[in-house]
């Protein structure tokens, strides 16, 4: 294969984001070769804004049966990502899908199947995965520099969003949409991290989301968990839509140390003596173990949605592993679906969840939504966006 001809389905806010850095070539062995989008409107707009060669669909047969393609992102609604990504498997074709896998669990389960049928490449677009902070930490994690993981805290509150966002799309915070709020739309990247640079699941989950507590939305729009694990270890995760000025601050503790992340920089807080060692030791009462600020170099820029794009591509054209493999995505997506889960059955949680629990649950509430609002959607600027 040459060049991959790409193809995005679903062209609104991120799907559009995309095929501009593609129709503009900065993506190397690729080109946008065609596009789908369910609007009649929306395809008449970008039939009018999109380069000439580029093959405008609106329906989802022709596109598939084009020939035009030999992958496609898929840049949906989140209930149609397995869906699209699964027809997209079944014809042959690569899938680069964007963030949450899907809404829930079971679904999922069912695309990565799919995807392990087909043998092609399937990549997920956790583009935070290409930030060398995160990054550097996984490496120090992973190494043992910090030792046995005890506890991790993650304050994500700079997620801020106003009415007139949720008032954007008739999907957008609705139960039967999108499948829940700021769990499935905005924090599918902390939920990556959290659990792709510690390598650990917890074993159980407790968590409280408030819904439509700050915005006129039916779905959860701040939450505080707690999670515990089988080493012993605990996390606190907190995060809303609801909050100006935010916060991201995620800190790391093991028992040979400390990491904090804050304002794009990295400290590390090394100890000369790993805790239980000094604690066996020591006879002086009150005291600590030495403990150094370790500057930690950390090379690189983040290459966002760009550099996940790219690595799909050169892992179908040259077998270059995967940042962010497809089936990795089913993880953040157990994290969100047990959060959500436990505030319904008010109590804990296990994971593996009761996928078919969470599924009857979510049911109920769509069934109940009352929610009505104008399906006409708007679309936004999203540069500068995780």
């Amino acid at each position: 294969m040459r060049d991959v001809r790409i193809g995005i389905i679903g062209v609104g806010n991120m799907g559009f984001s995309h095929a501009k850095y593609l129709q503009n070539n900065e993506i190397e062995g690729t080109r946008l070769t065609a596009v789908l989008d369910s609007s009649p409107e929306r395809c008449q707009w970008l039939r009018e804004n999109l380069n000439s060669p580029i093959k405008v669909f609106c329906d989802e047969d022709s596109f598939f049966e084009s020939d035009l393609v030999d992958a496609v992102i898929v840049a949906t609604p989140h209930y149609n990502h397995p869906q699209m990504a699964i027809r997209a498997f079944d014809h042959g074709l690569h899938v680069l899908c964007e963030k949450p896998a899907g809404v829930y669990t079971k679904q999922v389960r069912e695309m990565n199947e799919a995807a392990k049928k087909s043998g092609k490449v399937f990549s997920m677009m956790y583009n935070q995965r290409t930030n060398p902070l995160y990054q550097k930490l996984r490496e120090l994690i992973q190494d043992g520099e910090l030792g046995e993981i005890r506890r991790i805290n993650w304050l994500i509150t700079n997620w801020y969003r106003s009415q007139s966002y949720y008032d954007s799309g008739g999907w957008r915070a609705t139960w039967s949409g999108e499948g829940g709020g700021v769990l499935i739309n905005q924090c599918p990247h902390q939920l990556d991290l959290w659990q792709w640079m510690t390598g650990m699941m917890p074993s159980r989950i407790r968590a409280f989301c408030s819904f439509g507590k700050y915005r006129d939305i039916e779905v959860e729009d701040d939450v505080t968990a707690y999670a515990e694990y089988e080493n012993g270890a605990t996390a606190v995760f907190i995060t809303t839509t609801g909050e100006a000025p935010g916060t991201n601050r995620l800190e790391i503790s093991g028992d040979r140390g400390k990491v904090v992340v804050e304002n794009e920089k990295m400290d590390f807080f090394r100890l000369r003596i790993p805790e239980p060692e000094f604690n066996k030791g020591y006879r002086g009462g009150f005291g600590s173990p030495e403990c150094w600020k370790v500057d930690v170099p950390v090379k690189g820029k983040e290459t966002a949605h760009r550099g996940i794009t790219q690595n799909f591509v050169n892992s179908i054209l040259k077998g270059t592993p995967l940042l962010a493999p497809g089936v990795d995505g089913i993880r953040g997506l157990t994290l969100s679906n047990a959060m959500q889960l436990s505030t319904w059955v008010d109590g804990w949680v296990d994971l593996p969840i009761d996928e078919e629990l969470y599924y009857k649950h979510l049911k109920e509430k769509i069934a109940k939504s009352t929610v009505e609002k104008d399906t006409k959607s708007v679309t936004l600027d999203v540069e500068g966006t995780y």
